[in-house]
Parts: C-alpha cells; structure tokens; sequence
C-alpha cells in the first residue's frame, strides 16, 4: 500500500509538472471578486451588532471615550447600506435620552434624505473636538468597491509582480500569510462622494486596499480624504469573526488634522489633530424586527 502511495504521488507530480505554469489574475479580475465579497458581506452581515470601544483625543486638548453599539443596516438605494453608531455611555457615564433619541430615528416619519442626515448626525453626535465628520465608521471603504461604485475611481495594483506587500505589525496591525495584493484606488469622479457640506466642495478619496487575490477577502483598508483645512485618515483592520465567517471589523485608527484660529491674536492660527482608535467585539445578530426601511440619497451621502 505505501508503494503504490508513493507510485501515485510521484504520477502526480509528474503530470502537474508537465502543465503549463496556471497565469496569475489580473487586476480587472480580483477587483470583480472583491466586489463579490462586499454584496456577500453586506447581505451577511445586515442585522449585525458589534460593540464598539471608541477613544478619542484631541491635541492639545480633550479626552474623551464611548461605548457603542455598532449596527449595519440594509438600504435599497445608494450606498446599499449604513453604519448606525447607537452610543450608550461616554466617559464611563450612560446616555440617558438614548431610548427616545432612536424612537425619533426609526419610527417618526421622514424622507429617505432627512432620515439618512439624521442617522449620520446621531452617529457622529458624541464626536470629540471641532471637526464635523460622518466618515467615522469602519465600513466605510467598503462603498467604494461596489460593482456599479468601482468605475468612480482608478485602482492600481502595488508593486507589480513584486513580492507582495504586508503591513507591519504595529499600531494595531498584522502580518498574514496568504498571498496578499496591495490595490490602490483614487477618486475621479465628481461630485465625490465624501463632500464638504459646509462649502459645498468635493473631497476625493484615495488610499490602499490590502485583499487576498483568490477569495476576494480584505484584510486591510487605508482611508485618505484631503480637504483644504482638514486631512483625514483612517485604517481598519478585518479579522475572522465565527458569527459571519466573513472577515469583520476588529480596529479602527484615525488621525485628522485641521487647522484652528488660536484666538491670541487675529488672523492667527495652528494645526490641530485628533486622534482615535476604536476596538470591536460581541458580535451578535440584531434580535429586534422592525418592518421599517431605512433608504439613502444618491451620491454624495457623507460630509468631513
């Protein structure tokens, strides 16, 4: 038995050798499958709760920290989902109006653009220091790989036939040992989608995506909007999570820099920035049924 064991094997690997070399993917087609991977996460994950630990912390200045519960609801119209952040307690101390603050969200009436800016605002609403932003939210990224989302940008991939690139691990990040693609991606289009709603101008995005070629899956995302007065950046981490078998947020690091009237003397000023990490765990499906759809405006939803 053990010789015709090894017999088969040596076969094997005589007729494999003979094969010709299988081609690489291209770009074109990971990006397909990525897109694949996010209308799988989304229809997976809708109902889907994580608790959230946010710190932030403004420099010079504040602290603050928050508990959440993070929710990721389904929409028929663009983005295809959102990011509800329902803050239970900030700074170790519970939010008291949250029961009426979500009765108002989801059961009064209201148009599919006012019930959006509403989620968005009630998502940002304990957000520390002066910078008004709703692109907070680990998901995020994840719009801009939808199949029909895709053509708004350019994506190129890192490095070429190069060995592949891994984020270090520090900050929170990791080291993987599958075959992973750096892809990056730039907005082209306008208007873009993250928007300043202040002064009604664009705000392209560009960053990196780290996915696993074969599955589709990603490991990794780095966010970067660029604004006049603020510059964002934001990177998430994804990890397996048994609930889902997907892929799931489990950290979120962000930096933003903007600059602030110092108030000495007129006309002065100085750059500020605020950082925060948030963390993600207990991940359990929403038990409440609510017969309720909750549908967004067309593009641009998000404001910095």
């Amino acid at each position: 038995m053990r010789c015709l064991t090894a017999a088969g094997i040596l076969a094997a690997a005589t007729s494999l050798s003979a094969q010709a070399p299988s081609r690489p993917p291209d770009l074109k087609a990971v990006l397909a499958r990525v897109a694949a991977y996010v209308e799988e996460f989304r229809e997976e994950l809708s109902g889907i709760v994580a608790e959230e630990t946010y710190e932030q912390q403004e420099i010079p200045g504040n602290r603050r920290e928050m508990r959440s519960d993070l929710l990721l609801i389904r929409s028929e119209t663009f983005p295809r989902w959102v990011q509800f952040r329902d803050t239970f307690e900030v700074d170790g101390r519970a939010v008291r109006d949250r029961t009426d603050r979500l009765t108002h969200l989801f059961f009064e009436p209201a148009t599919a653009v006012e019930r959006a800016r509403r989620i968005a605002t009630e998502s940002s609403r304990y957000n520390l220091g002066a910078i008004t932003r709703t692109i907070n939210v680990p998901l995020m990224p994840f719009v801009f790989l939808e199949r029909d989302v895709q053509p708004r940008f350019r994506f190129a991939r890192v490095g070429g036939n190069q060995r592949a690139e891994v984020p270090e691990p520090q900050a929170g990040h990791f080291r993987v040992s599958t075959e992973v693609w750096v892809i990056r991606f730039e907005e082209r289009d306008r208007p873009t989608i993250v928007r300043d709603s202040v002064n009604q101008k664009d705000v392209p995005s560009q960053g990196r995506f780290w996915v696993e070629p074969s599955s589709g899956r990603i490991l990794m995302s780095e966010m970067r909007s660029d604004h006049p007065g603020v510059r964002a950046e934001i990177t998430v981490n994804y990890q397996s999570e048994p609930l889902s078998g997907l892929l799931v947020p489990t950290a979120m690091f962000e930096r933003y820099t903007n600059i602030v009237p110092s108030g000495r003397r007129p006309g002065s000023q100085y750059w500020g920035r605020i950082e925060a990490t948030a963390t993600y765990g207990k991940f359990r499906r929403f038990q409440v049924e609510v017969d309720q759809h909750v549908d967004l405006p067309q593009p641009p939803i998000d404001k910095e």
